[in-house]
């Protein structure tokens, strides 16, 4: 989700629809802008650990999306 400030919010959810929604009254998120579906909790978990942690596979998230985020 992108915010105000142009940073990407990275987390993890069970029910993408409430966190979203959540989000937006909360931090005033502008919209989302991707997003990843794993069948397993410790695999999406995972992920969100490596964008958190690792700025390669940030950078490498931020080029593949580029259009999205300047979209909105």
């Amino acid at each position: 989700m992108k915010q105000p400030d142009g940073l990407l919010y990275i987390g993890f959810s069970t029910d993408l629809r409430k966190r979203i929604k959540t989000h937006q009254y909360k931090k005033k998120i502008l919209g989302l802008v991707y997003y990843e579906a794993y069948q397993d909790k410790s695999d999406a978990i995972e992920r969100e650990r490596q964008l958190k942690n690792y700025k390669s596979a940030y950078g490498h998230l931020k080029k593949r999306i580029k259009g999205s985020i300047e979209s909105i």
